[in-house]
């Protein structure tokens, strides 16, 4: 079986977890590529709600390797509270996991500039930055002169590393910031010793196990993180992470050839969402984005940040869908829209008069487009319960055919609720065999 991928194509918080645990069965490896733990993964087992921000989706599956990649940045705190997390509550973590020597590391530095710079962004408008240090860390990974990666940490020179970037570190905080706090190195130098001791089992040279895994034709998952609008290179910049979270990213962060994955899925809610600042043509800041947010639970898994809701937005989801090379969709959260007085899809932008269809490429157009908005049929009936297609309403079926007309893809999974159960695997459109 050729490498698969799932890959969001909103502004992330498209359910890509549960899709990924439910993909996982026929996978023997799940690698997570890029981001940090500025990613909320929730995946519902049963009676069981697991929340995930660095540990792949399918370490809830016995049997299969989880792979955390070089293109990922690690805050070794947060992956070793998530380990003991998922071992308090029975999760097999072992050998199961293995974490790049090459993924580079967070560090106390990350998290003070990042509180700092989020301050002083243009405009005053916030990028939506969960201030856990990935931006400076990728920042640092790029510029290298003060770059740590995890393999670092098993050689004799971090301790004399660490001192001289702390020293650099202070003196540019303390430039940005007068008055604050210095960073104790040695301090910092006894506790990431500790975190290199306990993490030491899982470190390996993820690399080559996954290119041996190409040579062998094993069948692997890649799990993306945040959404393809927020990709850094190709998203709404500046209101972007810090990695090629659309299905670019996948080669250059897992460190594969971009020909094994033959399979990529896009992920997208059967409406839109976004936090933190930057345009978002089709928000509902009114009772229906209200609706939305509260029916479905609208709140960041890593942070509980309320999120902004509006319509679904086919003219950005389809420029993500030609990017990342889609070849089938999953909507997730169809039961949110159920008991809507009318349902809406934005199917092109009117920017200064005229009328598009391809997505701007520079932020102030996105903030002058105008939605032009198709209005379809609601429905009433509680769709939770659904498990095949004839489950659905009407009006539920012609509301996915459209959307797979307007991404020019066909739409192979449709979660109903959070449970593993609560979904339907078929191929739309399906309205005409409904009739």
């Amino acid at each position: 079986m050729p490498g698969s991928c799932v890959i969001g194509l909103q502004w992330g918080d498209e359910a890509k977890g549960k899709l990924v645990d439910l993909l996982t069965e026929q996978h023997e490896v799940v690698v997570r590529y890029q981001g940090g733990a500025n990613a909320g993964h929730t995946v519902v087992v049963g009676d069981e709600i697991y929340k995930l921000s660095l540990i792949p989706s399918g370490i809830l599956r016995p049997g299969v390797k989880c792979v955390i990649a070089g293109g990922v940045v690690i805050h070794p705190a947060t992956i070793l509270e998530e380990i003991a997390m998922l071992r308090d509550r029975g999760v097999e973590v072992g050998e199961n996991l293995l974490i790049s020597d090459r993924a580079h590391v967070i560090f106390p530095w990350h998290t003070a500039e990042d509180r700092v710079l989020d301050e002083s962004t243009a405009d005053g408008e916030n990028i939506g930055t969960t201030q856990r240090g990935i931006g400076p860390c990728y920042r640092d990974k790029v510029g290298r002169a003060h770059a740590v990666r995890l393999g670092d940490f098993y050689r004799d020179s971090l301790a004399g590393r660490i001192e001289r970037i702390v020293a650099a570190k202070n003196e540019s905080l303390a430039a940005l910031r007068p008055g604050i706090e210095p960073l104790d190195a040695a301090a910092i130098a006894r506790e990431y010793a500790e975190y290199a001791a306990e993490l030491e089992r899982h470190v390996v040279d993820t690399t080559s196990f996954l290119l041996d895994c190409v040579d062998r034709d094993r069948p692997v998952l890649f799990e993306g993180a945040q959404g393809s609008l927020l990709d850094v290179d190709h998203g709404t910049y500046p209101f972007v992470t810090s990695s090629n979270s659309s299905g670019i990213g996948v080669a250059a962060g897992a460190g594969v050839p971009p020909r094994f994955v033959q399979r990529a899925i896009g992920v997208i809610k059967a409406y839109s969402t976004r936090v933190g600042g930057g345009p978002f043509p089709t928000e509902q800041d009114n009772d229906i984005g209200r609706q939305l947010r509260d029916q479905g639970n609208e709140y960041g898994t890593v942070t509980r940040r309320p999120r902004r809701c509006g319509w679904f937005d086919a003219v950005a989801t389809r420029y993500t869908a030609r990017i990342g090379g889609i070849d089938e969709v999953a909507v997730m959260l169809l039961d949110v829209l159920s008991g809507l007085p009318e349902l809406k899809i934005c199917t092109a932008y009117e920017i200064d008069g005229r009328r598009v269809t391809d997505f701007p490429s520079h932020v102030d157009d996105l903030r002058r487009a105008v939605p032009v908005f198709e209005t379809l049929e609601s429905w009433d009936e509680d769709v939770s319960g659904a498990r095949e297609l004839s489950d659905l309403p009407p009006a539920a079926c012609a509301y996915l055919d459209r959307l797979s007309e307007l991404l020019e893809r066909p739409v192979s999974f449709v979660s109903v609720g959070p449970e593993r159960a609560q979904t339907i695997i078929a191929n739309f459109p399906a309205a005409a065999s409904l009739a």
